[in-house]
């Protein structure tokens, strides 16, 4: 027989126990009050005025890091650059680049620890823990970014929009400056990943949820890009939409470092081993001579192939291609095993 459950709340009446007459009606002892349907523990309770001021607390945290990351250091680094490397003339120098990516990035590092500090979260948490740093994932994101750049420009060519023309380097020049391009295009990585998708991604998911986040900082992200020469608004399309990519590859794997191949590896193969502009700028150094020619839908125009048509059927591609390495039971696993150790961002 199956025992009646113990329900407190029962609204079924008790009977009463019997009275001597004259005796008075026993008292409810003080300390086991009877609960009622109005018991304070089982209405609504009001959200706490603690609650309320941690979200302005991090609301102003995550303004002022936007203001400094976005605003002030780049602007501060780009100044210091200038008087080292002379100011920009018709672009900007592979040299010019690598100096203020690194800047960049290591100044952005330093504020990140500090707002890790103050939020009680460890650096892992936001993005790129040590422990994972050029493992596995990074290696396979950068092969997968070389395979999307060589689909895309090989997509290009097959409808007569990419030609080779002469070797542009010869020598050792060819194995300096692809180590060199290497070095650059992975601080580019580091850094617009981390700048996006590092603090920012973690506090605004806090306030509005992961993908309202991911949304509005994978805008953020393409317009950025804006600055570039060449770029226009396909190609700001095609930079938000890969905003979204990499944040979908953060949601999978738990941190940033797929993320940071599969841009680093992109970019690399854009711009040193296919030759192109990359969002509108061409850089010295490339391996070839190259010509892009038909119409703007199919090469890009002056954005180079991320301006394509076809980058948005690639990026389809990368889309199942993360959802095929990583799939919602490994994402769980991971996302415990995050819990546990506190060192990997809290997707």
């Amino acid at each position: 027989m199956t025992p009646e459950p113990n329900n407190e709340f029962r609204d079924e009446a008790l009977p009463e126990p019997e009275r001597q007459p004259g005796a008075p009606a026993p008292e409810l002892a003080p300390s086991e009050p009877v609960p009622t349907l109005l018991s304070p523990a089982l209405l609504p309770q009001p959200r706490s005025a603690g609650a309320r001021f941690e979200k302005v607390q991090l609301t102003g945290r995550l303004l002022l890091y936007l203001f400094l990351a976005l605003m002030i250091l780049p602007a501060g680094v780009f100044t210091f650059a200038t008087t080292i490397f002379g100011r920009p003339r018709g672009g900007l120098s592979p040299e010019f680049l690598l100096f203020t990516e690194a800047a960049n990035f290591a100044f952005l590092a330093v504020l990140t620890l500090v707002l890790s500090f103050m939020e009680g979260m460890s650096w892992g948490q936001f993005g790129l823990p040590w422990k994972d740093a050029f493992r596995g994932n990074f290696w396979i994101g950068l092969l997968l970014g070389l395979a999307e750049a060589s689909v895309l420009v090989g997509l290009i060519e097959l409808f007569g929009g990419f030609s080779f023309e002469s070797w542009a380097l010869q020598g050792k020049q060819i194995l300096a400056w692809a180590i060199f391009h290497f070095l650059l295009f992975l601080l580019v990585g580091l850094y617009e990943e981390f700048v996006f998708r590092g603090y920012p991604q973690v506090a605004l998911s806090k306030l509005i949820g992961f993908w309202p986040a991911a949304i509005a900082l994978s805008i953020g992200f393409g317009l950025m890009h804006l600055n570039n020469r060449g770029e226009n608004w396909v190609g700001i399309s095609s930079v938000a939409l890969v905003g979204l990519l990499f944040a979908f590859t953060l949601k999978r794997t738990g941190n940033l470092w797929y993320a940071v191949g599969l841009h680093a590896g992109f970019d690399w193969a854009q711009s040193f081993l296919y030759s192109v502009p990359d969002s509108g700028e061409l850089l010295r150094g490339h391996l070839w001579n190259v010509s892009l020619h038909g119409p703007s839908w199919l090469t890009g125009g002056s954005v180079g192939p991320e301006g394509s048509i076809f980058c948005f059927l690639t990026m389809g591609l990368q889309f199942f291609i993360v959802l095929w390495l990583f799939p919602s039971k490994k994402l769980e696993a991971r996302v415990e095993n995050a819990a546990a150790s506190g060192d990997s961002q809290p997707v």
